[in-house]
């Protein structure tokens, strides 16, 4: 038995649920020339005249030049010159051809089958990530056999995290079928599967967190961190506190998270008071930590601090604001879906921390599922490959139609999955629905839900 919901929220439905499965789509677009005239008949009147004695002598001149016998000029025979040929480029008319009769097709599909390809694209030899790959096609597979449809294949194509890798699995891919793309990983390799799939208008359901690689036919299946940036800033000036300290890691995401959080803050007429950056290394973390806890003066700088950082690295940061005298008992410590973590729950600094993340029953049960599947505990990221497979899964029923078309898969109605609902946008961008939760020594604890489904569109 399992659980796995993936539905059209509010009129439309597709939904695997304990015991039962069930499908259902309710009817939900030359140049001229200037004559010059000039007045000279008395001019060649007078000039006539004076001209005559020297015409007389030149005439002469001329006829003694003639008198002899003109000795022959050789003249050189004319070469005609060579016509050099530009050779002419061959332009394909695609980047990729793609020919039914090379299309994957396992001996057990019978003659006629129409099956659907879902291609999976992970960094299966890249060493670092070679776990986690692993992990999300397990996740994918898991999807694959919950939802028990024998026409669909899944073909895992792998590379080593390097742009060219994943952009001759996408060839390969693609010259074999696939109807749909789930993966890469990285935005690298994300970008260089962006123009094969334009040219064969194959969808990707890309892993990848980077916005700057979405759009063209790529989705971003994953969670952009501006998304949890602004659910979590939103809620804490609901709190009553709308002055924020930061501390940003010295990277790109750094970077790309104090963009989206100074945006988030200023949307709600909030201030930052101070901010710093830090190497991701304790000694280096001493001095950032220490600007920001001169900003606090005593309570009257900020109320609360943001810290968009995850793993050991938290741990190491986070009790450097209480040594420094500001109290998490009065600020509010806040982060990113990266606190999503039960060994945070140790840490007395971050109990009482906010942040936003997927709601938890239905990843909970996912996991359940995996770890009886697997013997093993998913990691986090696992559960956005049951998602795109579960999607891709599901659609493919639909009757009528590329059931991966652009209308179909940025419904603006969007979808419900292990991790909440979500919806891609036409920029090729994700909206989740996303739940604020709290650190506490007993657990994590959701203080504010997340959204069952998505506000329509106002009427003008």
């Amino acid at each position: 038995m399992f659980v796995w919901q993936l539905v059209a929220v509010r009129t439309r439905c597709v939904c695997l649920l304990e015991g039962r499965r069930s499908l259902g789509f309710p009817h939900c677009k030359s140049g001229r020339t200037y004559p010059v005239h000039f007045k000279i008949s008395a001019y060649l009147s007078s000039a006539r005249h004076a001209l005559r004695p020297a015409l007389f002598v030149l005439g002469a001149l001329a006829l003694a030049g003639c008198s002899g016998t003109p000795k022959p000029v050789a003249q050189a025979p004319v070469q005609p010159q060579p016509q050099v040929q530009q050779p002419v480029q061959q332009q394909p008319e695609h980047l990729v051809e793609r020919n039914p009769a090379n299309y994957y097709s396992p001996p057990f599909l019978p003659p006629n089958a129409n099956p659907v390809r879902i291609a999976v694209i992970l960094p299966f030899n890249n060493s670092r990530a070679q776990d986690l790959a692993n992990a999300l096609y397990n996740a994918a597979q898991l999807a694959l056999f919950e939802f028990d449809r024998p026409n669909v294949l899944m073909m895992p194509k792998a590379t080593d995290g390097s742009a060219g890798s994943a952009e001759r699995a996408a060839r390969q891919a693609l010259e074999e079928g696939a109807d749909i793309i789930l993966g890469p990983l990285f935005s690298a390799e994300v970008q260089a599967v962006k123009p094969l799939a334009a040219d064969t208008h194959v969808p990707v359901l890309a892993f990848s967190s980077d916005l700057d690689v979405a759009g063209d036919g790529v989705h971003l299946l994953s969670f952009p961190p501006s998304l949890e940036v602004d659910r979590i800033v939103d809620y804490t000036v609901l709190q009553g506190k709308t002055r924020f300290a930061a501390l940003y890691p010295q990277s790109a995401f750094g970077d790309r998270v104090r963009t989206a959080f100074n945006q988030a803050v200023a949307a709600r007429a909030g201030t930052v008071v101070a901010s710093a950056v830090y190497p991701r290394n304790a000694q280096g973390m001493y001095a950032p930590v220490k600007q920001i806890a001169r900003a606090y003066d005593g309570g009257n700088g900020f109320d609360a601090v943001f810290m968009p950082e995850g793993g050991s690295v938290i741990k190491s940061l986070a009790p450097l604001l209480p040594y420094n005298d500001v109290d998490p008992r009065q600020v509010q410590f806040i982060g990113t879906g990266q606190w999503d973590d039960p060994s945070l729950t140790r840490e007395p600094p971050l109990q009482g921390g906010l942040f936003a993340a997927p709601p938890l029953e239905a990843h909970k049960r996912f996991v359940e599922r995996y770890r009886r599947a697997y013997g093993a505990t998913p990691p986090r990221l696992a559960s956005l490959a049951y998602d795109a497979a579960g999607l891709a899964i599901a659609l493919s029923a639909r009757g009528g139609g590329n059931p991966y078309s652009e209308d179909v898969l940025t419904d603006p109605e969007g979808f419900s999955g292990v991790d909440g609902v979500f919806r891609f946008l036409p920029d090729g961008g994700i909206e989740r629905g996303l739940a604020v939760m709290q650190i506490t020594a007993s657990g994590l604890k959701q203080v504010d839900p997340a959204p069952t489904g998505f506000a329509p569109a106002p009427a003008f």
